[in-house]
């Protein structure tokens, strides 16, 4: 697919993201957002994931550890042809199945259920060592916030990836420098990342989060990883797309109004 395809997939992603935060008036916009064009790699390029295959155990998968951003997960789902458009408008109302946080026993095609953060990842790393024992080939990715990597979850889980050597397993950081509080620095620093995981025996690999030749060569680089999972670093803008959003931690956890809206939207190709 080429580039000029994939950012096609990635505006309209980040369309469905803004529609759904809208029509609940509320949500996770801003992390949303800053992962949509990681998402776009791994459902459009990277992973063995379609129709035929969604609800069997020979495709690839995908853990949303940072589980507040499931607007990206069902925006992305929806662009697949999994989830139907209309339908992300329910988004976090009583009677959807799109819930704040991805429920797996409802949505095809959300491999685990998510929101606790750090618990995503050891589920990640669950997934792979099974797949190794069962002799399944197929590949785990895992995307973590980088304030979730304040969780003490997340290191534990990093050390039985290089201990059980998940070659199989690769996680991707959207490090977008912003949580709900403010700037990652300020909270509770969790840098350096790439010597921290480097030191827990993992390949780390560091990219352009919205750079699409970037984001493949590190794919395929971490398949050709023997005995080590990987994690690549992808540096993103919170709020990617949408100009008042962008790098605003404000918009971490809100929901825009009817004239942000419509704003938002224009921005990114959806009104006229």
């Amino acid at each position: 697919m080429t580039n000029e395809e994939l950012k096609v997939h990635a505006k309209n992603i980040r369309r469905n993201i803004v529609t759904e935060v809208y029509s609940a008036k509320s949500g996770h916009p801003g992390g949303s957002l800053s992962a949509a064009d990681i998402l776009t790699e791994l459902y459009f390029e990277q992973m063995d994931i379609n129709k035929d295959n969604v609800n069997t155990i020979d495709r690839d998968r995908f853990v949303l550890s940072k589980g507040h951003a499931s607007p990206v997960l069902y925006a992305t789902l929806a662009e697949k042809g999994f989830i139907d458009i209309e339908d992300l408008k329910g988004f976090r109302h009583i009677d959807s199945k799109l819930q704040g946080h991805p429920n797996m026993n409802y949505v095809s095609g959300v491999d685990m259920s998510t929101g606790s953060l750090g618990q995503g990842i050891s589920c990640a790393v669950g997934m792979a060592i099974t797949n190794k024992v069962d002799g399944n080939n197929h590949r785990i990715y895992a995307l973590l916030g980088d304030g979730e990597c304040e969780e003490g979850e997340v290191w534990e889980a990093a050390m039985a990836a290089s201990h059980y050597k998940l070659d199989n397993l690769c996680a991707i950081l959207d490090y977008n420098h912003l949580q709900i509080d403010g700037n990652i620095e300020d909270v509770i620093s969790p840098e350096p990342f790439m010597s921290k995981f480097e030191a827990f025996g993992w390949n780390v690999l560091d990219v352009n989060g919205h750079d699409f030749d970037e984001l493949r060569n590190a794919f395929e680089q971490a398949k050709q990883v023997k005995d080590k999972p990987t994690m690549i670093i992808a540096h993103t803008i919170k709020g990617k797309g949408v100009s008042f959003m962008e790098n605003n931690y404000a918009w971490h956890g809100a929901a825009p109004n009817d004239e942000q809206y419509e704003t938002a939207m224009k921005e990114l190709g959806g009104l006229e």
